[in-house]
């Protein structure tokens, strides 16, 4: 599938996609004749994995490990260092993730003080 299609699946920018092409994240499986980008459904899988991780303040260099990670369990799922590793990952997310539950309540109450005034 082309990009514009990708976009619309993923809720992302056709920006976001080209800059994840640039840095190496997330290459399209193949390209048109005439350059375009053309993604498969795996290609989909990995940047949604990509697009949930965007909101846990994940940088470019942290997810690009989680996905080589991911990657390594695909060819070594028993793999007791992956499964580790992949453990680690998921603590950090649910730390991330009850910091942006903190953050959402106080978002919450603010918007609760203005209504007040």
């Amino acid at each position: 599938m082309r990009i514009g299609e990708v976009a619309e699946r993923t809720a992302l920018s056709f920006r976001s996609l080209r800059h994840w092409d640039d840095v190496g994240l997330v290459q399209p499986s193949a390209r048109t004749e005439g350059g375009f980008r053309l993604y498969t459904e795996k290609d989909v899988e990995r940047i949604l994995i990509i697009r949930r991780m965007k909101p846990l303040g994940y940088t470019l260099d942290e997810m690009r490990e989680l996905l080589d990670v991911v990657d390594a369990l695909t060819i070594h799922p028993s793999d007791i260092a992956l499964r580790a590793r992949i453990d680690e990952i998921r603590d950090g997310a649910d730390q991330r993730r009850q910091k942006l539950t903190e953050q959402l309540a106080m978002a919450d109450e603010f918007v609760q003080l203005l209504g007040q005034l």
